[in-house]
């Protein structure tokens, strides 16, 4: 394990322009970190950087507090999976697994090299493949074969490159959960990359949202979920994504196209100054259809009142499309952080998760109730979160490492198999 530190990190290219510009990070020693971001938010590239394929024009690079900005990639103790597996067709499995071992010539016994690449074997069930071709297996089973290549090395550090992108949806889903085991089983820090906000959410210890080459915000899952430093990080984090309405601060209440409600007073003061145009956002599962909340609950909550436009059925939940205008302000924000979230610039909407049980259809006039401690505010120009709470945020992210250290604690107290030698 390592703890890797980046400070102040730059890659320009020929012309000039910051593929990645001025990232800070510290990735502590046994953590699973995530880099994430649409396309070409420089994410892969602070990879590569990383495992030493790019060249750092600016900033420093450390692993276990030595500088390696000029250290060559194989001296750097570090072992990269990458998106196309880069396997050898004419090798079987055993010798896929087994070639770093070999490449390293006369360092490993013929003994060494077998148990190794029989531990990995077992840790990611191979055992009866390791006489087959990659041509012969499943997407997944290829995965699992570069994860053991990367695994018998025993490397200071783990580094993906969005190595599930190949997949199937539900392989995806198979395979987080195997490079999630292995993670903690062999505490090794990890650095992965992916476009993927749910692999982002469920694999990460931390994440490290990018945009354009510049970290928005690093920290843990929950916390960006709840505290969201700004209408980026809260735009690109979560599935649906959180939906962003135009609302005018008057008179003590926030004015949507929906109807009127107010904060709770500490959260409203956040906003005392800013400017009478704002932006709310309200998570989709915030939402509930007015008809099945409880009375003393609906005199708690606030409601939208609006016409549905298109109804989604899925079995545990109801999705609710609610179509609105924007102001011209509102809009322009909403359609710049729609490109840089990868949109589609389609029509401005809500996003309602409701019960199973509403009954709901389109054309429907129907009202939504939501509780307006849940909403957060953005100023449309910054794109600042106007009620995000540092003290909740500090408490998160200490709850988080918490559960961090448990996990790896419990891991080793198992005494889970650890290829390497070391048991």
């Amino acid at each position: 394990m390592s703890e890797i530190v980046l400070e102040h990190i730059v890659k320009k290219y020929g012309d000039g322009f910051p593929a990645v510009n001025d990232v800070s990070l510290t990735i502590a020693d046994g953590e699973f970190v995530i880099l994430v971001g649409p396309s070409g938010s420089g994410k892969s590239t602070l990879l590569r950087m990383i495992v030493g394929l790019e060249d750092i024009s600016d900033g420093s690079l450390s692993i276990d507090g030595k500088r390696v900005n000029d250290v060559a990639p194989r001296e750097r103790g570090l072992s990269m999976v990458f998106q196309n597996y880069a396997l050898y067709p004419h090798l079987t499995v055993y010798e896929n697994i087994a070639f770093p071992l070999r490449l390293a010539k006369g360092q490993f016994s013929d003994q060494e090299i077998d148990r190794r690449v029989n531990q990995a074997a077992q840790m990611l069930e191979l055992g009866e493949h390791l006489q087959r071709k990659p041509a012969n297996l499943s997407g997944g089973q290829r995965q699992r074969v570069a994860m053991g290549r990367a695994i018998v090395r025993d490397a200071k550090a783990f580094l993906f490159d969005e190595p599930l992108s190949n997949l199937d949806a539900k392989l995806r889903g198979q395979m987080r959960t195997e490079i999630s085991r292995m993670q903690r089983t062999l505490g090794t820090t990890t650095v992965y990359v992916t476009h993927d906000q749910t692999e982002a959410m469920t694999l990460g210890d931390k994440v490290a949202v990018l945009k354009r080459g510049v970290l928005q915000q690093y920290a843990s899952p929950k916390e960006l979920y709840d505290e969201p430093v700004n209408l980026f990080v809260a735009g690109f984090i979560g599935s649906p994504p959180m939906n962003f309405l135009p609302v005018q601060n008057r008179d003590g209440a926030l004015h949507s196209p929906f109807g009127s409600f107010s904060l709770p007073e500490g959260r409203a003061r956040a906003f005392d100054g800013a400017p009478e145009l704002l932006i709310a956002g309200i998570r989709p599962e915030h939402f509930r259809d007015w008809e099945l909340v409880e009375p003393e609950d609906q005199a708690r909550g606030a409601e939208f009142t609006a016409k549905v436009d298109v109804t989604e059925w899925l079995g545990h939940e109801l999705y609710v499309y609610l179509p609105f205008e924007a102001d011209a302000e509102v809009r322009e924000a909403l359609e710049e952080l729609d490109r840089d979230l990868d949109g589609e610039s389609l029509r401005t909407q809500i996003v309602a998760a409701l019960e199973p049980g509403s009954l709901v259809r389109e054309g429907d006039d129907m009202s939504l109730w939501f509780d307006p401690a849940n909403v957060m505010v953005f100023d449309p120009k910054t794109g600042d979160n106007l009620t995000r709470d540092p003290a909740n945020a500090r408490r998160l992210a200490e709850r988080s490492e918490q559960m961090r250290q448990r996990a790896l604690e419990r891991a080793q107290a198992e005494g889970a198999s650890v290829v390497g030698g070391k048991e």
